[in-house]
């Protein structure tokens, strides 16, 4: 009798809830991004689904908007084929991403459907693309150091479980390949990386030569190209955070790697000019420095469950570092490494300008000793720094400076501590024991290099 009263119960909340009527609505403009619609009867983000009269399969959109009575959507793919009067039907669904272990060592899209050439993939949960907030009081302190394996970020950025990073840098200075060396030798359980608005031939490149197979094995691959639509580009950064917290509500370390914010913003842009958004400075729209927080909240330590490090490029147009993205994300951080492009002209790779990165949590993830011992090295470049031009004109002579001269003396060790080839691993204790011993290094009897 329980059984049957359960079933009864089952049934009954199901005819309940069960949709009694279709709402649909017709198209009457399209001004390249946004279809206008009148109806259907909708909500913001809920999933429409536009049917062309051609005989096309339907297309997905979203509604994004509402101005003058009319329903504005974005659809997810091609519109060709659609025509004035065309009906939209709206489906009652919101956009979820379907989750599961199954997705380790996988190249996906931004709907988590397989891109590469592996069997078909199935995912048993769905988690909903934008969750809600984090309650503050329910993080756990960062107090662990994260070894990455690249030895001027664990020595001179020093990253904690938890963290959120931004690596600046302009076009062609070796962000992806830092991204890639990250990716590969990081001590973290799961590696999600998402591609956003990268050229096809980027993607192919960073999965062969920058993070190999060894990497993959243990990394969820998000892909948007840049030739997708601007909302399909915004949707993978949502739905590659929903991936990195299901395998964070497991218990297990995971390293976040998106490339880039930049492309996100623009993306974000695109959509915010399209729905009647004002501009602001640089064309940007308020909605994309109301989205960057959201995003970048979503990770760090979850008490009684695992944490999410996240590390995100932001390509500076321009090598402006002051850019409105570089700056609101720097802003929002809890640390920045940059690149420079003299360095990479040198031959310095990764080429991290130590002495504008900074880690905002060192003190709580490095010791006081360790601490003290990088405060030293930093000392030693900045004065070899300041002194650049000096000693590059010949004004200078050995002597005359004996600070000058110690870390005249140190550079070329120094130099090459800080270089490091993509395939190359080095443990943080070990890298520190390195510096340290570089830093001991007796200076010359005669003052000269």
């Amino acid at each position: 009798m329980i059984g049957a009263a359960n079933r009864l119960a089952h049934l009954r909340d199901a005819i309940e809830h069960a949709p009694m009527g279709e709402r649909y609505g017709r198209i009457v403009g399209f001004n390249g991004l946004v279809v206008e619609a009148t109806g259907p009867d909708a909500h913001v983000g809920e999933l429409c689904e536009i049917l062309p009269r051609s005989g096309r399969a339907s297309i997905t959109a979203e509604v994004v908007r509402f101005a003058e009575g009319r329903v504005l959507l974005m659809p997810y793919g091609d519109v060709s084929g659609v025509s004035l009067d065309c009906r939209v039907r709206a489906t009652g669904r919101f956009l979820d991403v379907p989750v599961g272990d199954a997705l380790l060592g996988r190249v996906v899209d931004a709907f988590c459907a397989p891109y590469d050439d592996g069997p078909p993939l199935v995912l048993p949960q769905r988690r909903p693309l934008r969750p809600a907030p984090i309650n503050p009081m329910a993080r756990d302190e960062i107090d662990e150091a994260l070894e990455t394996g690249v030895k001027v970020i664990d020595l001179f950025t020093t990253l904690g479980v938890g963290q959120r990073m931004g690596v600046f840098a302009g076009s062609g200075v070796g962000k992806s390949t830092l991204l890639g060396m990250l990716a590969r030798h990081v001590s973290a359980d799961v590696i999600v990386i998402a591609m956003v608005g990268e050229r096809g031939r980027e993607v192919r490149d960073f999965l062969t030569d920058a993070l190999g197979e060894e990497g993959r094995k243990r990394a969820v691959v998000m892909v948007a190209t840049a030739d997708q639509p601007a909302i399909v580009r915004t949707h993978a950064v949502h739905a590659a955070h929903s991936v990195a917290e299901y395998f964070r509500d497991q218990g297990q370390s995971v390293l976040l790697i998106l490339d880039s914010m930049t492309r996100f913003a623009m993306a974000q842009r695109e959509i915010g000019l399209a729905i009647g958004e004002p501009p602001t400075y640089r064309g940007y729209t308020p909605s994309v420095f109301a989205q960057l927080p959201q995003v970048l909240e979503r990770c760090g330590r979850v008490a009684g469950k695992g944490a999410i490090t996240a590390v995100y490029s932001v390509l500076v147009e321009g090598d402006d570092m002051n850019e409105p993205v570089a700056d609101h994300m720097r802003a929002i951080l809890d640390g920045h490494i940059v690149l420079r492009r003299e360095l990479a002209a040198r031959g310095r790779h990764p080429a991290v300008d130590v002495l504008h990165s900074a880690s905002r949590l060192i003190s709580r993830v490095a010791t006081r000793g360790e601490q003290d011992t990088v405060d030293r090295a930093r000392e030693v470049l900045a004065t070899l720094a300041s002194s650049k031009d000096l000693v590059d004109m010949g004004a200078y002579a050995p002597g005359q400076n004996p600070t000058l001269d110690r870390a005249l003396g140190m550079e070329p060790d120094l130099v090459a501590l800080l270089r490091q080839r993509p395939e190359e691993r080095l443990g943080r204790h070990a890298a520190l024991q390195r510096l340290t011993d570089v830093l001991q290094k007796e200076e010359p009897r005669d003052g000269t290099r």
